[in-house]
């Protein structure tokens, strides 16, 4: 008998931030800065959705706390987002705000659903070329949701834009101990206040709650009818929310060098959304823009800048919303800017690059820059380059597959799927062969149903001139698909 004890459990590691106090730092600033650039975004979210600002601050505390503990990407944020609002913007115009909370708990459920049948595994299928579309789109939309702001605006907005752009270009070169975006907002507000200066405001962008979220259950009957209403709509918030959240997942894991548990994000996305739903929320997913704010230009890596970012913004806009009201929406604007440059690829489209990159793979990527720009929905952009991409890749596939005669017997070498079988029938030359035919296929493999009943037709024309084919060389996976498919697709029609 073996005297070997059973393996120590594994014991539990303590936090990053727990042990070095540089970390925390990082991580509680990040969460602040993270707080203040989240108050304007999920008021303007609120307004596109049709809902009281309210409604989307609640709901960006809400999903940032929660998905703090049940997310798989640490340091990733999560709040009210503008595709989320966009989904949701005609149901609120057609029912009232209770039956989007209710189709917000049903989107919620729908992600945790997606999360167990492994929908998350998906991404593998997600090239490249759709990813650095995905980016430099999102840096587009970051930049172009600043214009307003910079439209029919007093004079002096424009210095403090540049002031704040300076600050957090430059400060860095200097130190790193405090996050520049943070030194820019806490300047530029002082400033505006000390000397009276009138530019526009977070105040200005909506009145700010002076309670807590309450919870509750959404006002609506609990019929077949309401489920048809709301079905569509929590269907859409499922969709772009966990494509939203896995593509900036697998964004922040490029950055940090680091992988994050998929799975655990997508059914986390949908506990933060029933949360959400719960406490009055408009539901949401991963904001890019806060992400790259917290992980690119803070530094943050755990969870408790996610964590922070909630409390801070519940502090910020019940506790001292006053103050947080006087902040310059020019200091909120240099941020995102910042955040649109550094997040967009620059060598994707630097010339070098461009001479060098097939024209396939500049064509996904321009297809989904398009998409998500055209619709302002980077799910629909994203699923446009994938759609592409998959086209691109047939069409340069299809001419793998060779055929070469010696003597009586056909060698096909290559890749035999839908695309590349539909000209192999036309590859033998079915009148001049002798009466016993071989087809060598040990150079190729057979995919699918396609290709077999092109093997079905092949030998269908010769048996049509009295004629025998012989077919060799199949390995395992490919002769057991030919010998269950091969006769049953009606390949003589």
């Amino acid at each position: 008998m073996s005297t070997m004890s059973p393996a120590a459990p594994p014991r539990w590691s303590r936090p990053a931030w727990l042990t070095d106090p540089r970390v925390l730092r990082t991580e509680v600033l990040a969460g602040l800065v993270v707080a203040l650039a989240l108050i304007p975004e999920a008021i303007s979210f609120s307004i596109l959705a049709g809902v009281d600002p309210r409604v989307g601050l609640f709901a960006s505390f809400t999903m940032a706390v929660t998905i703090a503990f049940t997310g798989g990407r640490p340091a990733m944020i999560s709040a009210a987002t503008g595709a989320v609002a966009l989904v949701v913007a005609p149901l609120v115009t057609s029912h009232g705000l209770d039956y989007l909370i209710a189709a917000v708990i049903l989107g919620g459920l729908l992600q945790i659903v997606f999360a167990l049948i492994g929908v998350a595994k998906l991404m593998r299928f997600i090239p490249r070329s759709v990813m650095v579309g995905f980016v430099n789109a999102l840096a587009i939309l970051i930049f172009t949701a600043q214009v307003p702001h910079l439209i029919g605006v007093p004079w002096l907005v424009y210095p403090l834009v540049a002031v704040a752009l300076a600050i957090m270009v430059f400060l860095p070169r200097l130190t790193t101990a405090v996050p520049a975006p943070l030194v820019a907002i806490v300047l530029l507000t002082v400033f505006t206040v000390v000397a009276h200066v009138t530019v526009p405001t977070v105040g200005d962008e909506g009145a700010l709650p002076d309670s807590l979220p309450a919870l509750g259950l959404p006002d609506v009957p609990v019929t077949v009818e309401t489920l048809r209403v709301i079905a569509p709509y929590a269907l859409g918030i499922a969709l772009v929310g966990l494509m939203e959240s896995l593509m900036t997942a697998k964004l922040v894991d490029d950055i940090t060098d680091t992988h994050s548990d998929k799975t655990r994000e997508s059914w986390g996305q949908g506990v933060a959304n029933i949360v959400t739903g719960f406490f009055g929320g408009m539901g949401g997913c991963a904001m890019i823009g806060q992400t790259m704010i917290n992980v690119k230009a803070s530094g943050a890596r755990t969870r408790l800048s996610t964590f922070l970012a909630g409390v801070f913004l519940l502090i910020l806009v019940v506790a001292l919303g006053d103050v947080v009201a006087l902040i310059p929406m020019a200091a909120l604007v240099a941020v995102m800017i910042i955040v649109s440059v550094s997040t967009f690829d620059w060598h994707s489209i630097a010339p070098a690059t461009l001479k060098r990159m097939p024209w396939g793979e500049l064509a996904v990527m321009a297809i989904t820059v398009a998409g998500t720009l055209t619709t302002h929905n980077l799910a629909v952009g994203v699923v446009l380059g994938v759609l592409a991409a998959m086209i691109v890749f047939a069409r340069r596939v299809a001419h793998f597959a060779s055929v070469e005669k010696i003597d009586n017997t056909y060698l096909v070498r290559g890749e035999l799927f839908f695309a590349s079988s539909n000209d192999l029938v036309y590859q033998f030359d079915y009148a001049g062969d002798p009466d016993h035919v071989v087809i060598d296929l040990s150079g190729t493999h057979v995919w699918d149903a396609s290709s077999v009943a092109a093997l079905d037709a092949i030998t269908t024309k010769y048996a049509q001139r009295g004629k025998t084919v012989e077919i060799t060389g199949l390995n395992e996976a490919s002769a057991r698909m030919h010998e269950t498919l091969a006769g049953q697709l009606n390949a003589g029609h």
